[in-house]
């Protein structure tokens, strides 16, 4: 099972991704958070994810805006912890701004994704990531639960 971890704190975008993702067949499994804390509590397997299911997500698909702790912070703890650090994060959002840009592949993003205003753009973006890193592209190891035994 090809596990997801979203992470996006906007219901419509949260709505768009997972209605896409899901008309495409391209992920068994799509966890979603709401903000940077969550995420890590999700990852770290801390507070109401002290159970979950062992195994890294195959992608987080990172919003950069997020409350609590940004998308960039999230990254940055994520990339220097030897656990999480092959994950593959690609940052989905709304900015265009260079400076963004540039800090979010020195974190280690493996890819700057800007969201479309338009519908069927922001729907075909989607169809694309989800099909590369949730399909197309093999995951580093750990990123798939343990086989029960």
């Amino acid at each position: 099972m090809r596990r997801v971890l979203l992470v996006e704190d906007s219901s419509n975008d949260v709505e768009l991704i997972l209605n896409s993702l899901s008309e495409n067949h391209l992920a068994n499994e799509v966890v979603v958070v709401r903000d940077g804390e969550e995420a890590l509590n999700y990852l770290y397997r801390r507070g109401v994810f002290k159970m979950r299911m062992e195994g890294n997500p195959v992608v987080v698909l990172l919003d950069l805006k997020l409350p609590k702790i940004n998308g960039m912070e999230v990254m940055t703890q994520l990339k220097a912890d030897p656990a999480f650090r092959l994950i593959p994060i690609v940052v989905l959002t709304s900015s265009r701004e260079e400076p963004d840009l540039l800090r979010c592949y020195e974190l280690g993003a493996n890819a700057y994704v800007v969201k479309p205003i338009d519908f069927h753009e922001f729907v075909d973006v989607i169809k694309q990531v989800g099909l590369f890193w949730a399909v197309v592209n093999q995951p580093p190891p750990g990123s798939l639960p343990s086989i029960a035994r």
